[in-house]
């Protein structure tokens, strides 16, 4: 009790510098059946958004160091729960996923492997019934892991989540109605040492352009009422290999154009009228990635006639 109490009160006090209150905590535990506590973390000016941390009963994140990254990932996380869906995010071929399911922190592989895994689950969003998903198992390297502070959420969220975006723009993860636990491979060839930094996409500021208004476009007007979202989220800024000042300038140039409406608060937009008007090729971008993704297959071989 002595550690689920210290990690009780350090969660609640980054919790406050960050905007947000710990609304409940439950126990819960991993994948291991170690025990973790589950906190679920809501904003101060609107209790019924919330999201779940869950860490180890033993972690203890008072080292500067960690607490330092903990309340970036905190505030971050208060700027996001001001989505209408802070559950959702869209990869590059433009596909709106919801991100569930996660189970943290990372576990040792069963299997033997000398890895670390994380599992969850993404789901597509596209404003129509839909039972298309993936269940993921996220691999870790013992490599890679010694370029992570700790194994929890806070530390390895982002990297796997867009470690997942980047999988399916490879076509390496298909989103299906049943089925087993796809791999996704977490290795150093998403780290710079030398930078020092995550590397997932190189953009140009014509396909963040594009990025940011198909974010607009399935976020705020399909699937958030028309609510504004969160456009310098510096999880989109690793995922395009960029900075949140160079998001900034994007938004900036999409409002000129008229194609997004720039909140109070110009970190959020809205879509316009015109923006609104480009569903056809919307739609046709996520039937054309979901064809991507699926496996095709050698009609000629599975007949039988090779050249062998």
């Amino acid at each position: 009790m002595g550690a689920q109490e210290v990690l009780a009160g350090q969660v609640a006090a980054a919790a406050k510098a960050a905007g947000l209150v710990v609304s409940s905590s439950e126990v819960g535990q991993d994948f291991s059946g170690n025990p973790t506590t589950r906190f679920k973390m809501a904003l101060v000016t609107d209790q019924a958004k919330t999201q779940i941390l869950e860490l180890s009963d033993k972690f203890d994140f008072s080292n500067a160091d960690l607490l330092a990254e903990v309340g970036t990932y905190l505030s971050a996380a208060a700027k996001r729960l001001k989505n209408p869906r802070p559950d959702c995010y869209l990869t590059l071929h433009g596909l709106p996923l919801s991100f569930d399911k996660f189970t943290w922190p990372f576990h040792e592989s069963s299997s033997g492997a000398d890895t670390f895994l994380v599992h969850g689950e993404v789901r597509l969003e596209d404003g129509e019934p839909s039972v298309l998903h993936a269940k993921i198992a996220a691999s870790m390297t013992v490599t890679f892991a010694e370029i992570v502070k700790a194994p929890e959420q806070p530390f390895a969220e982002e990297f796997i989540y867009n470690a997942v975006r980047k999988t399916m723009d490879q076509g390496q993860l298909e989103l299906v109605k049943s089925g087993n636990r796809q791999p996704v491979p977490v290795t150093t060839r998403y780290y710079s040492p030398w930078k020092k930094r995550f590397s997932f996409n190189d953009t140009t500021e014509a396909q963040r352009q594009e990025y940011l208004a198909a974010k607009v476009f399935w976020l705020s007007g399909v699937l958030g009422g028309g609510q504004p979202v969160w456009l310098l989220d510096p999880r989109d800024a690793q995922y395009l290999n960029t900075t949140v000042d160079e998001l900034k300038k994007n938004t900036a140039a999409l409002a000129g154009e008229g194609v997004v409406r720039l909140a109070a608060d110009t970190e959020y937009a809205t879509p316009t009228e015109a923006l609104m008007g480009h569903r056809p090729q919307y739609v046709a971008e996520v039937a054309a990635a979901l064809a991507f993704i699926k496996p095709t297959f050698n009609e000629d071989l599975r007949g039988g006639h090779t050249n062998m």
